[in-house]
């Protein structure tokens, strides 16, 4: 990926104003309790520019010229004490050919040696309230710059958030990501089908999430992408439902939301199937409504469309599939209008997905070959619900992942079985 790393710096740099410095800030360690941290992961735009997996660091870019360009690392040095306790560090010697920079200096130098750097620059380029230690030692630079009385000490007179460029950069996803998110797509199908013939009445639920981290684990994705959400019965109408503690009964069915981080990316599958492995027809009756809309939305997800514009068509397709269930009732136009799939649909068509689960971009923008995006329409029906007793209780969403190309889409997380006459099969074949 080196020489990836580098071409998406160049691209950076080209956007870049002359005489110029852009500066990038590694994520902070987070404590979990006490003296305790949880695992280091890295802030997605620093390991889009860097593939450098630690805290204390930070990229800069000055740009003098369009043809005169240096890159400076500032990262932890080599301690062997702190090794001991904590893991290797990669040093400054190191980082020159590994992260590919012209130099690299000792974090703890970066207030002696940013002011140098920066002082002369007509634009700083810095992304503001990412993290708050990143915008104290902007201001106590800038604040050195101005209070210096040296004429060659002259702070940046323009700051602009990096973050629009670099965004949009990382909205299009190189033959590499895409060759990494189809095999994130194909981790997470997997660990949701071995949920599927792992499921039976009286597991608990974390019981299946404990199934599907171990076959993230065994594939080489050691973390989730997100909290996994397995949601039995009345549970699956929390949308961001994690607690995981409740006992899956007869008759009931169970929502999992769960995907593997991959080499830093994301997969994100959900899945709705009968815990006894036979779904009812109440619960075919909606399952079937959000398939459609969701074979809908896959195939007018191309390019030169919006997830907003195809959603309109999925608001549609689900208050129709209600209608006829007695669930609403009145002329489809006003319950359009009237929004009356909100109490049922209340989330989007879907999301961007990439090193962030729910990565950069926006609902609206038009779509582009190389956007790999999430699918998930989902009926969410509260076991209070006034509706038709048979209905309540029943929370389905069905998610996929999809590349768009230039010839419509690729679903990356096929694998994952969705037709309820699959899942009833897969679910018969129970594991052992």
């Amino acid at each position: 990926m080196r020489k990836e790393i580098q071409l998406r710096r160049q691209s950076f740099i080209k956007q870049m104003s002359t005489n110029s410095a852009a500066i990038f800030f590694a994520a902070p360690e987070a404590v979990r309790s006490n003296d305790t941290h949880y695992p280091y992961r890295q802030n997605s735009d620093f390991w889009y520019l860097t593939h450098f997996n630690e805290p204390e660091a930070a990229l800069v870019l000055i740009k003098e010229r369009q043809e005169q360009v240096t890159t400076i690392l500032f990262n932890r040095k080599k301690d062997t004490q702190a090794e001991i306790w904590t893991g290797y560090r990669l040093g400054q010697q190191a980082a020159l050919n590994e992260i590919q920079v012209d130099a690299s200096y000792d974090f703890a130098e970066i207030m002696t040696v940013l002011p140098t750097l920066l002082s002369g620059k007509s634009i700083l380029y810095h992304a503001p309230e990412q993290y708050t230690y990143a915008d104290q030692i902007i201001e106590k630079v800038i604040t050195t710059l101005c209070q210096n009385n040296e004429q060659t000490y002259d702070p940046p007179k323009t700051i602009i958030d990096w973050q629009p460029i670099l965004h949009k950069m990382r909205m299009i996803k190189s033959a590499k990501e895409i060759a990494i998110m189809r095999e994130a797509g194909k981790i997470s199908a997997s660990a949701h089908k071995r949920a599927m013939q792992a499921c039976q009445p009286g597991l608990y639920e974390y019981q299946l999430e404990a199934e599907i981290l171990h076959e993230f684990a065994i594939h080489g994705a050691r973390y989730p992408s997100y909290n996994t959400i397995v949601g039995g019965g009345n549970n699956a109408c929390i949308l961001h439902y994690d607690t995981n503690s409740d006992r899956l009964k007869e008759g009931d069915l169970v929502l999992i939301d769960a995907g593997c981080e991959y080499r830093y990316y994301a997969g994100d599958i959900t899945r709705t199937f009968p815990i006894n492995g036979k779904f009812t027809q109440a619960q075919r009756d909606i399952y079937n409504i959000v398939l459609d809309a969701q074979n809908y939305a896959i195939k007018h997800l191309v390019v030169g469309s919006t997830i907003k514009a195809v959603n309109e068509h999925v608001i549609r397709i689900m208050l129709q599939g209600l209608k006829k269930l007695n669930i609403v009732q009145g002329e489809l136009e006003q319950l359009i209008q009237d929004k009356a799939y909100l109490p049922f649909y209340m989330h989007g068509l879907g999301h961007w997905l990439g090193i962030d689960v729910h990565d950069v971009g926006s609902r609206d923008t038009v779509l582009e070959a190389g956007m790999v995006l999430t699918v998930e329409p989902g009926l969410y029906i509260n076991k209070e619900a006034n509706v038709p007793s048979q209905y309540q209780g029943i929370g389905i969403r069905i998610e996929d992942n999809i590349l768009i190309t230039e010839k419509g889409n690729e679903l990356l997380t096929s694998d994952a079985p969705k037709d309820p006459d699959e899942i009833e099969r897969l679910m018969s074949k129970k594991s052992n």
